[in-house]
Parts: structure tokens; sequence; C-alpha cells
């Protein structure tokens, strides 16, 4: 009986590759290119499922079920403006699959091949969408062009904050780490007697949306990025999940009915996380308490900020309100 069953099982291998669990079709996924390195000569979808851990039926049957893709959506900023949060209230969607490390692939690990990159993804089943978040992607010069590389239909997603709260919760970060570091004062200006902002502060420099966005369009179509508000990801949580869910073409599952809001951390928690029935905040390193910033160079930063902000309201269509 074993016999029979290893044959019917290994006949079924070369006619039933084309198909998922559910017996249709699979999705269109991201195909890898042929040759890291060569843009545009991309493997077709059946070179990709006979390419290794592509989720044939064999190594389906070994591995586990599902399939691991490249991803088809990927939050790609910024640094302090709520990724997490997003991502892990994504993660309670039962049709989205993400990473929940930062590969930081298209930044710091590209020589590793999209074999590498592919392998660190989870596996899913057929109609679930494969995601990751690297927030530093949004202000890399060469990840525009990498990720175009991979494959054009790629959804992006940035969350972005009131640029003076980022650069301060930036620098919060840092200091966590990095008691003896400068004032958040000395670092902000060149000269703060002539008021001269110090744009090659990475706090500073990451919050100037419009620059780093005009390179993103160089490769992407504005509709194909969403913009979502740090500010209201706190405010109304849900709100900005839908959003999130219609861009991705997903069922709206994830409502108000998932959250509360925890008055000690200051921003809303799950209900339950994704695969536990229990409550579930963002860890100790979230939420924390700025240091007070004199007042005058707060005005100083939001001065500076005030041309690039209304230009960045202009290129997405949005009125974040931070002025």
């Amino acid at each position: 009986m074993l016999f029979l069953w290893l044959y019917m099982f290994y006949s079924c291998a070369g006619s039933c590759a084309g198909l998922t669990t559910r017996g249709s079709p699979a999705p269109p996924r991201a195909a890898p290119p042929l040759l890291p390195g060569e843009p545009g000569e991309e493997s077709s979808l059946e070179e990709q499922r006979a390419a290794p851990d592509a989720g044939s039926p064999i190594s389906s049957f070994f591995n586990g079920s599902g399939t691991k893709w490249l991803p088809q959506a990927i939050i790609i900023g910024v640094k302090k403006g709520g990724t997490r949060a997003l991502l892990e209230f994504l993660r309670v969607h039962p049709d989205v699959r993400a990473v929940g490390a930062e590969p930081h692939f298209f930044d710091r690990n590209y020589e590793r091949g999209l074999a590498w990159y592919r392998d660190l993804m989870p596996r899913t089943l057929e109609g679930q969408i494969t995601m990751e978040k690297t927030p530093s992607y949004f202000v890399t010069k060469e990840a525009p062009a990498r990720i175009s590389s991979m494959s054009k239909g790629t959804k992006l997603i940035v969350v972005v904050r009131d640029p003076v709260t980022r650069a301060i919760s930036d620098y919060t970060q840092t200091l966590s780490k990095k008691p003896d570091i400068p004032t958040f004062e000395s670092l902000t200006f060149k000269n703060r007697t002539t008021g001269l902002i110090d744009t090659s502060w990475s706090a500073i420099q990451i919050g100037i949306y419009a620059k780093h966005l005009e390179n993103w369009l160089l490769h992407f179509p504005i509709g194909q990025i969403l913009f979502v508000s740090g500010e209201r990801l706190i405010s109304d949580p849900a709100g900005e999940l839908g959003r999130v869910q219609d861009f991705l073409g997903l069922k709206r599952i994830i409502t108000d009915k998932h959250f509360y809001f925890n008055k000690t951390k200051g921003f809303p928690c799950l209900k339950k996380a994704e695969g536990s029935s229990k409550p579930h905040c963002l860890g100790k390193t979230k939420g924390r308490t700025h240091p007070d910033i004199d007042q005058e160079v707060v005005q100083r930063l939001r001065d500076f900020y005030r041309p690039f902000n209304m230009k960045f309201y202009q290129m997405t269509g949005q009125d974040f309100g931070w002025d």
C-alpha cells in the first residue's frame, strides 16, 4: 500500500506542479531575475517554481505547506514613523504573511542576491500576500531602482510622521543607547547663532520627505505608493488600516474591534496578536518619553521643514497637518 501511495504521489508531482493546494492556478507573483544584477530579464513563473525551495508538490510536502515568494508589498519607511506598529497590526490579517525582522536587503545585503532574500520570506498559500518592512529603504538612493528591478509591480507603503517629532524620537532612541551623545540642540545646527540647520545629521535629513520621494518617483508611479499618517495610526488605527487593506487588495478584516488604547503607553494596542489570544502592545523600546527640547529650536525646525512639507503635500495629494 505504501508503494502504491508513493507511486501515485510522484506521478502527480509532474502533472500537478502548476497547481496550488486549492487546485487552481497560482496567482501571479514577482519572479526573480534569471541572473542577479541583470534587471529586465525575469524568469517565468514555471522557472521560479522549479528553483530550490520554490514550493513544488514534493518540497511542500516535506517542508510544510505554502511557497516562499518575493514580497508583493514592502513598507519602505520611515524610521520612527510607526512602521513596526503598522506591520504588527497588518499581521493580524489572515491573508498577510510578513517577515518579523528587517531584512535590509535593498540597502545592506543586496549583493547576497534575490535567492537569499526570497529564502527569508515566510511561506504563503494561494491568495496571501508576502510583505516585509525596512524603514531605511526610503532614504537609500539605490533602493528604488533595485526594487523596481525585482518587480515593477511591487506595492510600496510609507509611514510618515511630523518630521520635527520624528527627529526628536530618532534622537531619543539613540540617546537610550548612547547616553553621552551631544544634546539635540547642538546636533541640530551647523551654527546655532546663524540658525543654519545641519541637514547632514540623519535625524534631520530623513524628515525631508519630498526630496526622498522624488527619487522613488523616477521608478514608481505615485499611485503605487501609499502614504500612511503616523499620527492617524495612533488616533484612528482602524481607519488607517482600512486604507492599507484597500491598497493591498485585501478584505477589510482589521477593524475597531481589534484595538484598545493603552493610556500608559499612549498608543493603541492589539486585543489579540497574531497567533495569540492575549493582548499585545509594542515593546518598551516604543513610546519612550522624549527629552525636553528648547522650544526655540523646535520652532526653527518647524520653519525649516515647512516648505518641504508643503511640497510633500502637493506631491502626495494629502495634507498631513504638521504645521
